[in-house]
């Protein structure tokens, strides 16, 4: 061997392949990427969050463009729709969503925005569905319908400029949300299948965590219901609201093996109160339209909340989980 080759070989045992820690333990991260990116639970304190403030992209919107079989607005050819009969004053709907993040700051939360609109995406200011936090980065999900394609581009961006690592983005014919998508604990997450998320976006997201030893847990969701934040938000480690009507009996049963204890939706409650928003353990930002008795059982079990009016930003089809996407969640065990 020549000197040169010893050299290179001494290099090469004095600086080699350091595998582990692995990728996304926050040491690594703070080291490579600057911050512990990323989630391993729905509940943990929110330290950043992202969002996007409703702007011209509203503007697209043609109030004679009415659809009376669906009984709302939009116009297939030239692809958006608005999800309600009402549309409503857009310096209201703003005006609605800068309380919302004005709460989210006075709540120690670190807000960030996202870099542009693609054209005329009116459901932009629904950050939660183009990507999904894991632990040590983000996975890029497919948006199913065309109305809403290209927002994970605007997305993919914003986080790249952040600096959040991109583990995976869905590809081939994966269709995948990230409002259909909840941490139960840190080695269990739930994803809801449905007409917004096929077995191909399950398993893009599967392979992604997996690597990390979490299991990933089905749930069919019921007829043409979206997403599972529509049916089950975890309030902590042990405690979720949950709409019975939504899910299958065998995940309501999963729940229970986990030791997650469920407070059921009530006949008065209007139903985007599960929309809410779990900024630290059993700390929420909720809509109005909790029934007392409701709000009776969440006290009873220690939890503490904030109203966040948000009716009109919710007539397009999202709610404060819908309009937020958390970039780091502190861990809890």
């Amino acid at each position: 061997m020549n000197d040169a080759s010893h050299i290179y070989n001494l290099t090469m045992k004095l600086f080699g392949p350091e595998p582990e820690p692995a990728f996304e333990t926050p040491e690594e991260l703070a080291f490579g990427w600057g911050r512990a990116w990323g989630c391993d639970n729905s509940v943990g304190k929110i330290r950043v969050i992202l969002v996007h403030r409703p702007g011209d992209e509203l503007n697209r919107i043609d109030r004679s463009k009415r659809i009376e079989a669906i009984g709302s607005y939009g116009d297939i050819a030239d692809g958006w729709y608005w999800q309600s009969e009402t549309i409503p004053d857009f310096d209201l709907l703003r005006a609605q969503h800068d309380a919302y993040v004005a709460a989210l700051r006075e709540e120690d939360i670190e807000v960030v925005t996202l870099d542009g609109v693609a054209e005329g995406r009116l459901k932009s200011v629904y950050t939660r569905d183009p990507v999904i936090m894991v632990k040590g980065g983000a996975v890029i999900g497919r948006l199913a319908v065309r109305a809403r394609r290209g927002e994970e581009a605007v997305i993919t961006r914003t986080l790249g400029k952040l600096g959040v690592p991109i583990l995976r983005t869905v590809h081939g014919d994966g269709l995948l949300e990230g409002g259909s998508f909840s941490w139960l604990n840190a080695t269990t997450a739930a994803i809801g299948r449905s007409v917004r998320v096929n077995e191909t976006g399950c398993r893009h997201l599967e392979q992604v965590l997996s690597e990390q030893g979490v299991d990933l847990v089905r749930v069919d969701l019921t007829g043409y219901n979206i997403h599972l934040d529509g049916a089950l938000m975890m309030l902590d480690t042990d405690l979720a609201l949950i709409d019975p009507d939504l899910l299958s009996y065998s995940f309501i049963e999963k729940l229970s093996e986990l030791g997650i204890e469920t407070i059921e939706l009530g006949p008065d409650d209007d139903p985007w109160i599960i929309n809410c928003l779990t900024i630290a353990p059993r700390r929420l930002l909720m809509p109005e339209g909790a029934s007392q008795a409701t709000l009776d059982r969440l006290a009873e079990r220690g939890v503490t909340w904030r109203i966040v009016p948000y009716d009109l930003v919710q007539l397009n089809g999202g709610g404060l989980h819908c309009s937020t996407q958390p970039l780091i969640r502190d861990p809890v065990r």
